[in-house]
C-alpha cells in the first residue's frame, strides 16, 4: 500500500510549533486538543477558526521571538489580547498561530513626576484603572469591557470609550511604546515626554493599525490628576433639536469639566432599562431622547455649578425631565443604562453591533433612514441606536427575527451604504478586522488605501502578520 505524503504546508507547520516549544518552553505552545476554545474566535460575528497553535510568551523579548521563528517558516501570526474586539481582528485565520499576549502582564512603574505608567500589553484595562487610582491619578481610558480587554488591544484598536470629548482617544494618552515587528525585532520606545519630536512618531505606526504591522509589547500611557468629584445627570429631552442644544450649553457652561455625553434613542432605552437584569430605570416618563452628562470636578464648588446649569436648562424647558446623581452608587446606576449594551444578546439573542462615526448633526436623521431601511429591505428587523453623541460616535444593534440564523451581510451592507450616504466613516473606534473590510473603500479614498499597502508592504512584505485584516 502506497502510503500518502505529509503536506508541505503541515511539515512546515509542525516545524514551526517544535521550534517555539525549543525556544520559549512547553508550557508556551499549545496545539491540538489543548488549545483552548477561547482562542478560536473574538466577540465579533464571525465563525471559530481552530489555530495551528496557541504561543504564551511571558515576555517582550519572547514576543519577538515567537515572530522570528514563524517569519523563519513563513507561518502566518494573529496577535490577540482579550478578545473582546467586534470586527474579527483577533479571530485566526486557517494554517495561523495565535500569538495570544496573556501571560504578557503586569504594571512596571508608575512614575508621580510624569504622571505616566509602563505597563505589559496583556494587563486588562481594569487593573490598569485601579493601579491608576491607588497612586492617586486617573486612567481616563475608559470601556463596558475593561474587565477583560486588554491594553494591547485597546492601543491596536486605537480604542474610543466613554470620556473621548475630554481625554481623546487611547492615540492622546500613550506616549511611548514597545513593539515587535513581524521579523522579530523588537522596537523599543518607552518615551514619557509629552513634548519629543526627534524625527517620525514610530508609535503611531502601531497604534490603530490592528496588530498588522507590529505587535504591542509595552507601552507608557498617560495618566491625569484624579478627579475629586464626579457629577452626572440623566435627562429626557423632547428632540434631537434640543439633544444638540443641551450639548452647546454643556460645552459652553462646563467647559473642560464635561467628560461624557451619552445619548440613547428609546428603542434602545426600553431594552436597557426593561430587559436588561439589574438596570434599573432612573428616570421617570417617556421620552424622545435620553442623555446621561457626566462632568468632573477639582473640589465641591464644581457640583453647585453643575447644579445651577442643569436647574437653569430646567426653567427654560430645554430639559423635560432630569435626575442628578448624589452619590457614586448613583453615577454607576446611570451609567448601567449605557454598559446595558453589553447584555443585549442575553435578551434579544444574536444580532449585529456597530461602531460608526458620523457629523454629529446628522444623527437622527441618519437613525431615521437606517431605521427605515432595515425594517423595510429585511422585514421585522429591529435596530438600536445609542452612542458617544459629542464626539461623533453612534452605535447600532439590529436584529431579524429567526433566532440564530441573522443576515449579518445584508445588515451589514445596509447599515454601511447609509453611512457613506451621510458621508460617515464605517469604524470610529472599534477598528476594520475582517468583518467591515469589504467596506472600508466607503471611507478611505483610494489613494490612502494605496499608502496603507504600501507601510504594510514596507514592515511586513511576506504578508505574515494578521494576514486578511483591514486591507
Amino acid at each position: 500500500m502506497t502510503k500518502t505524503a505529509p503536506s508541505v504546508a503541515m511539515t512546515a507547520g509542525q516545524a514551526a510549533i517544535a521550534h517555539l516549544r525549543a525556544a520559549l518552553g512547553a508550557a508556551a505552545v499549545l496545539s491540538g486538543d489543548d488549545i483552548p476554545a477561547r482562542n478560536e474566535q473574538d466577540w465579533s460575528t464571525l465563525g471559530a477558526v481552530r489555530p495551528l497553535a496557541v504561543v504564551r510568551p511571558i515576555d517582550p523579548q519572547g514576543v519577538a521571538t515567537a515572530l522570528r521563528i514563524a517569519s523563519e517558516h513563513k507561518i502566518a501570526v494573529v496577535p490577540q489580547g482579550g478578545l473582546t474586539g467586534l470586527a474579527g481582528g483577533a479571530t485566526p485565520v486557517e494554517g495561523a498561530i495565535a500569538l495570544s499576549l496573556e501571560r504578557l502582564v503586569g504594571i512596571e512603574e508608575i512614575d508621580p513626576a510624569t504622571a505616566t505608567m509602563t505597563v505589559r500589553a496583556g494587563t486588562t484595562l481594569e487593573a490598569i484603572q485601579r493601579a491608576a487610582e491607588e497612586a492617586g491619578f486617573f486612567c481616563a481610558l475608559d470601556l463596558g469591557a475593561r474587565g477583560s480587554c486588554s491594553i494591547g488591544g485597546n492601543i491596536s484598536t486605537n480604542a474610543g470609550g466613554n470620556r473621548v470629548i475630554r481625554y481623546g482617544m487611547t492615540r492622546d494618552m500613550v506616549l511611548g511604546i514597545e513593539a515587535a515587528l513581524p521579523d522579530g525585532t523588537l522596537l523599543t520606545s518607552l518615551n514619557k515626554m509629552l513634548k519629543n519630536n526627534a524625527g517620525y512618531d514610530l508609535k503611531q505606526l502601531f497604534i490603530g493599525s490592528e496588530g498588522t504591522l507590529g505587535v504591542v509589547t509595552r507601552a507608557v500611557l498617560r495618566l491625569f490628576p484624579a478627579p475629586a468629584c464626579t457629577m452626572a445627570a440623566l435627562c429626557g429631552l423632547a428632540s434631537y433639536e434640543a439633544v444638540l442644544n443641551l450639548l452647546a450649553s454643556a460645552r459652553k457652561s462646563l467647559g473642560p469639566l464635561l467628560s461624557a455625553f451619552e445619548v440613547m434613542w428609546p428603542d434602545y432605552w426600553t431594552v436597557a432599562t426593561d430587559r436588561v437584569p439589574g438596570v434599573r430605570k432612573p428616570i421617570s416618563g417617556a421620552h424622545a431622547f435620553y442623555v446621561l452628562v457626566e462632568a468632573q470636578g477639582s473640589d465641591d464648588s464644581d457640583q453647585t455649578r453643575f447644579d445651577a446649569w442643569l436647574e437653569n436648562l430646567a426653567e427654560t424647558g430645554l430639559i423635560e425631565n432630569a435626575v442628578v446623581a448624589r452619590s457614586l452608587a448613583d453615577v454607576k446606576a446611570f451609567w448601567a443604562t449605557r454598559d446595558a449594551a453589553a447584555e443585549f444578546k442575553q435578551v434579544l439573542g444574536p444580532h449585529s453591533s456597530f461602531d460608526i462615526g458620523l457629523p454629529t448633526a446628522k444623527m437622527d436623521a441618519y437613525a431615521k433612514d437606517c431605521r427605515e431601511a432595515l425594517a423595510v429591505e429585511i422585514p421585522g428587523c429591529l435596530s438600536f441606536f445609542y452612542g458617544h453623541i459629542a464626539d461623533g460616535n453612534m452605535h447600532i444593534i439590529a436584529c431579524a427575527p429567526g433566532g440564530n440564523l441573522q443576515p449579518f451581510h445584508a445588515i451589514d451592507a445596509i447599515v454601511y451604504r447609509l453611512v457613506k450616504q451621510h458621508q460617515g466613516t464605517i469604524s470610529a473606534e472599534h477598528g476594520i478586522g475582517l468583518k467591515k473590510k469589504p467596506f472600508l473603500h466607503f471611507s478611505r479614498s483610494q489613494e490612502e488605501l494605496a499608502l496603507m499597502r504600501t507601510l504594510k508592504r514596507a514592515i511586513d512584505p511576506d504578508g505574515l502578520l494578521n494576514p486578511g485584516k483591514v486591507l
